[in-house]
């Protein structure tokens, strides 16, 4: 009875020093850098049906609308406090001309879609309709100009048409087009992928090219406008050493590009179809994105130590192939909770280069790519927010809060690199290390935390312990994003599928936080 008395007490000692599968220790005295709120950026882009079907269906359509604008989404949007939106590209600005999106819509000439389908468009959304969305939701708009078939003149006028008062042709036009007064215009981006879609251009020429066309983008009447150049595509550290070197302070901010695409077995892959490897593979994909933004920002800071030069992450996300049946062209893909979980760990990320990245915009805002909003092709007026929404929404609390750096001790997994690669998995270097939890953390303006925690393990309930430097816990509130599957998503007929419930799994006891995070599952916690 004895040594069956001594097994269990070492048993159970065992089990208590086990209890904790990960820690996360924050440095609430240390935070100095705030979230910048654009970090939360969304990108539309006219491609598929991001615009028209999704943001717009003007206003005779039989689908509710509010002046042209879908009012489900618009709601949708609205409750998403998004801080700033894209438009009109990607690779299509570059082909967009933006006089002929203004004036009476039946005077528009049509125009060809050349970069996405070869699909007509009406021009019925331009410039007032894009930039009147952004004042109805309270958000900035971000302006990519056209570098790579327009002119000097024309980006230049049209920023005069946005911005200007009085007193010049392009206010006058304004004025005759309906809108009397300017609207505020912060972020202009001088072309796009100019060293793709947007011209081909090698990083030396576009230098050139960006420097002429910025002088002539000019600020009127109290707009400033914050000017930012075409940057890399994910790896190409060339690109940032030469703008640095030739732009240099010219630019306000510098975009980087990218994607989360697998390549699996020849395709992208799709986007609710995958096995295990291909999830913990994405996963490991995603947060590769933290070595790229260390080495562009390594750079960064040889030429602008004092970090006035942001860095705009102002497209991401995850790229599967096009759903079965839809418009060739037109991505249009599905969301599973995976996505969301991509959303997540990108998001810590960015917290914790928020001194230098200063925007992301996550590719598309609806129908296109990992979207927020899903609507119905077929014309019947469904709507659905997607798992990638309800990752930005439960975030919310975190912009403009003071981001908080912590330590974070979790279990670790080896991933590949590649898919079709041939590796020696006797070299390290053939494998990602992937943590089994992500953690980010900030002090909001009324003192509350806010912390975020991810379990990626798909069959494994993670329990954590939370210790601040000088802070006792009182009080925690929080929500929780999980499905039984990591492949579920929401469609039309199972629209709630995957969505938020209240997380009751974080307790107190004697200032202390202990939280048993559930496999495959999002967590934020409001903390007092």
């Amino acid at each position: 009875m004895k040594k069956l008395l001594s097994a269990v007490i070492l048993a159970s000692a065992a089990l208590a020093m086990q209890a904790q599968d990960a820690t996360v220790s924050i440095h609430n005295g240390q935070g100095k850098e705030k979230i910048h709120k654009e970090i939360y950026g969304q990108f539309a882009e006219h491609l598929g049906s991001c615009i028209y079907g999704g943001l717009w269906v003007g206003e005779n359509s039989p689908i509710p609308n509010t002046n042209g604008y879908r009012t489900d989404v618009f709601n949708a949007l609205k409750a998403l406090q998004i801080p700033v939106l894209r438009w009109p590209g990607g690779c299509f600005a570059d082909e967009y001309h933006w006089m002929d999106g203004i004036g009476p819509k039946s005077k528009r000439p049509s125009m060809k879609n050349n970069n996405w389908g070869g699909t007509i468009e009406d021009n019925s959304f331009g410039t007032h309709e894009f930039l009147n969305l952004c004042e109805m939701l309270g958000c900035e708009p971000y302006i990519s100009g056209n570098v790579g078939s327009g002119s000097v003149e024309e980006l230049a006028k049209w920023v005069e048409y946005m911005t200007s008062e009085e007193g010049t042709p392009m206010a006058k036009l304004r004025k005759e087009n309906g809108r009397e007064k300017p609207w505020k215009v912060k972020f202009l981006g001088v072309g796009n992928e100019s060293w793709g879609c947007g011209g081909n251009m090698r990083p030396e020429y576009y230098s050139d090219l960006y420097r002429r066309y910025q002088t002539y983008c000019r600020n009127y009447d109290g707009n400033r406008l914050y000017k930012i150049a075409s940057g890399a595509s994910d790896y190409d550290y060339n690109w940032t050493k030469v703008l640095m070197n030739n732009v240099g302070h010219q630019m306000n901010g510098l975009s980087l590009h990218y994607y989360t695409v697998s390549g699996w077995n020849g395709s992208k892959g799709s986007a609710t179809n995958f096995d295990n490897d291909q999830y913990y593979w994405t996963l490991g994909k995603c947060l590769e994105i933290e070595d790229v933004i260390k080495k562009h920002k390594t750079i960064m800071d040889e030429k602008d130590p004092k970090k006035q030069i942001g860095l705009l992450v102002d497209e991401w996300g995850t790229w599967w192939d096009e759903e079965p049946g839809t418009i060739p062209g037109h991505l249009y893909q599905q969301n599973a909770l995976r996505d969301a979980m991509v959303a997540a760990l990108s998001l810590n990320v960015f917290h914790r280069h928020t001194d230098r990245v200063r925007m992301c915009n996550i590719a598309q805002v609806v129908n296109v790519l990992q979207s927020m909003i899903l609507t119905d092709q077929k014309g019947t007026g469904h709507m659905v927010l997607t798992p990638t929404y309800h990752v930005f929404e439960m975030y919310k609390g975190f912009q403009e809060a003071t981001y908080l750096p912590l330590d974070l001790n979790c279990e670790t997994m080896k991933v590949r690199h590649g898919m079709n690669d041939a590796i020696d998995e006797s070299k390290e270097d053939g494998f990602r290390t992937l943590p089994l939890i992500s953690a980010s953390a900030a002090q909001k303006a009324d003192g509350s935390y806010i912390l975020s925690l991810t379990n990626v393990s798909l069959d494994k309930a993670k329990e954590i312990e939370v210790n601040f430097d000088n802070a006792k816990i009182k009080d925690v509130s929080g929500r929780m994003l999980t499905s039984k599957n990591v492949a579920d998503f929401n469609d039309f007929e199972n629209p709630d599928k995957v969505q938020p419930v209240e997380f009751k799994g974080a307790k107190v006891k004697k200032g202390k936080l202990t939280v048993k995070v559930p496999a495959k599952s999002i967590i934020v916690l409001n903390i007092k």
